[in-house]
């Protein structure tokens, strides 16, 4: 792969990932949150210091700068079964145990969620459709050989 080629693989890696928040991530909120499984209502629009971005594009962010690490992860992957099974736990493992023993302390929130079975469960969940979403639209884009 040339050099271009690798930057527009992250490019689009990261695309993947942004999108992925604001489809999969919360669309799977969207959905707990319809059937009283999680009190967080999706698309929240609270300002996050220190530039006043809406939470959810703040997260959209981070599922693209998520999206660049498992496409350095995944780089000579096949897409097969394994390929789908790590995205699921990748996404749901990796950022959710970020979330909760570093980014929760540095926001002086309680870790992994207060321990409260719900808020963890949906963390694994909209995180892991996070992770399926990301391989999802970053596969898509391969096979339009738009990587090739």
């Amino acid at each position: 792969m040339t050099q271009k080629a690798d930057v527009f693989r992250f490019v689009l890696a990261f695309v993947a990932g942004f999108v992925a928040v604001l489809v999969f991530h919360q669309g799977l909120l969207a959905l707990l949150h319809a059937i009283n499984f999680a009190p967080r209502a999706p698309y929240q629009t609270t300002p996050i210091p220190p530039f006043g971005i809406p939470q959810f594009l703040s997260g959209a962010f981070w599922g693209g700068i998520w999206g660049l690490i498992w496409a350095t992860i995944t780089l000579r992957w096949q897409i097969n079964r394994s390929y789908w099974l790590t995205a699921l736990l990748f996404g749901a493992v990796a950022p959710t145990l970020v979330a909760w023993f570093v980014v929760a302390p540095l926001k002086g929130l309680p870790i992994a969620g207060g321990w409260k079975l719900p808020a963890m469960i949906t963390a694994l969940l909209v995180n892991g459709a996070w992770g399926l979403g990301t391989a999802l639209l970053f596969s898509w884009f391969g096979r339009k050989q738009v990587l090739q």
